[in-house]
């Protein structure tokens, strides 16, 4: 856990520094860089469009993927292995691989530099993640209540909606979490398949760093950082109050 945080530590400090070099510890304190990030169209644009596109990635990855792990958990076929395997294939392949794949893919499709695209790319690889998750929430809850409310004439998406999702909220909560830290922290992808007014924010960070490192990057950082544990700590309290 140290080692994991530590650079954390190290970094959020920096963002504060006076210098216009990266320096740890900072020589002087000042809100300078952040002055400079708030006002740069550039920046802000590339942020609005990460958190955009990390929104709809959740909107269509969790339920696409809450519903692919039911018909996994569910289902008696045999294909079905298959089906998971194909699922989780995202997770198994190289993401250059995807992105090179995806590139050449969309520019068929007239979708590089868009929106959509980046939504549909990203929620190929967080519903993966969600399918893991949800079942194993799935493996933990007695599927017998939903039987039992179907038994006595509720039908089968009745059943699932006011009985077994309930249950698995918790692990559907994570599993919008991992949606969107996936998407909001995604470069590979990004920087094949985004661009222009639709770059995402970790793309215009790499090219920053490729041309010239300043504090500035420490802030976009800082600022993804306070996103990513403010969203963990709503999804733990929600998990919590679900408990209770």
């Amino acid at each position: 856990m140290i080692i994991l945080v530590a650079p954390t530590l190290i970094v959020i400090p920096m963002s504060f520094s006076d210098s216009k070099y990266l320096t740890f510890p900072p020589t002087g304190w000042s809100l300078g860089w952040y002055r400079t990030f708030f006002e740069s169209s550039t920046w802000l644009m590339a942020t609005k469009t990460s958190l955009l596109v990390a929104v709809f990635t959740v909107l269509v990855a969790t339920p696409l993927g809450t519903l692919a792990a039911y018909a996994i958990h569910e289902s008696r076929l045999a294909a079905m292995s298959g089906v998971h395997a194909v699922l989780l294939s995202p997770m198994m392949v190289p993401v250059i691989m995807v992105a090179i794949g995806l590139y050449f893919i969309y520019a068929r499709l007239e979708l590089l530099n868009t929106k959509l695209g980046l939504v549909l790319a990203h929620a190929m690889l967080a519903i993966p993640l969600v399918v893991i998750t949800v079942l194993a929430g799935l493996k933990t809850y007695d599927m017998n209540q939903e039987r039992v409310a179907r038994s006595l004439g509720a039908p089968r998406w009745l059943a699932f909606w006011t009985v077994t999702l309930p249950q698995i909220r918790p692990a559907i909560l994570n599993a919008v979490l991992l949606s969107f830290l996936t998407s909001l922290d995604e470069v590979n992808v990004a920087l094949f398949i985004s661009g222009g007014e639709n770059s995402t924010v970790t793309r215009v960070m790499f090219n920053s760093l490729r041309d010239e490192i300043d504090p500035l990057i420490t802030v976009v950082s800082t600022c993804l950082v306070l996103v990513s544990v403010t969203i963990v700590l709503v999804v733990q309290l929600a998990n919590r109050k679900s408990h209770q």
